[in-house]
């Protein structure tokens, strides 16, 4: 959307035109239950209702979603789903409502101990040499159409070593952009444990939840992580690699997949 602005020039402000993100109220419900309510850029919604079912957990596998529908509605967007019969009754139990605005991966659930919730051990025997480690972030940022326009969203994207970059997603939520990626990669039948996850943001420890659940066994991020995300990312087996700047990075767990 390009909406008007006052730019401050040499001789003063000036009327001027800029291009910016769209901001939409999504809910996520499963049944008649909504279950997550957040802001999120209204674009590539089948990917984000998709990825976010299998990156909290809420799937396995995309054939446990038996119906995706995208709904428009008075306040913003209803993306509705339905769950096979065991993952609904495992849902029912559960009964974890969450809530999603831009900066939170957490708000809203029941006890700490889902906070630090149980992840699989990746053991992919994927390498990436050394030299693509950059290459992936620059791709990254080439391919950022949105970001271009309006220097407003987030990226995560899905870099195979010797393929280069297979898919990208934006929003305005670096939550929603890997869930987004999570989704692209399902529907596109891409194997996650083959590659590694390239994200603009800061790594916190849902980014390396996620990615966990997701199956990639390797992550990469243009800013630094958090001390919990080393944590995580080394218990559940994850080459956590940051701060990659040009051809300069850091790599903070499992280094041996860094070639």
């Amino acid at each position: 959307m390009v909406l008007p602005c006052l730019a401050r020039q040499a001789e003063g402000l000036a009327a001027d035109l800029r291009a910016v993100p769209e901001e939409t109220a999504v809910a996520l419900t499963y049944g008649s239950a909504t279950h997550a309510v957040m802001m999120a850029t209204p674009a590539d919604l089948p990917d984000l209702g998709l990825g976010f079912s299998l990156t909290e957990g809420l799937i396995a596998h995309p054939d446990e979603l038996a119906g995706l529908e995208v709904l428009p509605r008075p306040g913003g967007i209803e993306i509705r789903m339905d769950l096979v019969a065991p993952r609904k009754a495992a849902l029912s139990r559960r009964r974890r409502r969450l809530a999603g605005p831009l900066g939170c991966g957490l708000c809203g659930i029941e006890s700490l101990s889902e906070a630090t919730r149980e992840l699989p051990t990746l053991t992919a025997p994927a390498s990436l040499p050394a030299g693509e480690v950059g290459a992936a972030m620059t791709a990254l940022s080439g391919g950022q159409a949105l970001h271009r326009e309006t220097h407003a969203v987030h990226a995560a994207g899905f870099w195979r070593p010797g393929q280069g970059l297979l898919a990208l997603r934006e929003d305005v939520g670096r939550h929603n952009a890997l869930d987004k990626l999570a989704g692209a990669l399902l529907r596109q039948g891409v194997p996650p444990a083959e590659g590694a996850v390239v994200l603009t943001s800061r790594v916190s420890v849902e980014m390396v939840q996620k990615t966990a659940l997701l199956g990639a066994p390797l992550l990469l991020a243009v800013s630094a992580p958090t001390a919990l995300a080393i944590r995580v990312a080394e218990g559940c087996g994850i080459t956590l690699v940051a701060l990659v700047r040009g051809s300069g990075f850091e790599v903070f767990t499992h280094p041996y997949r860094i070639v």
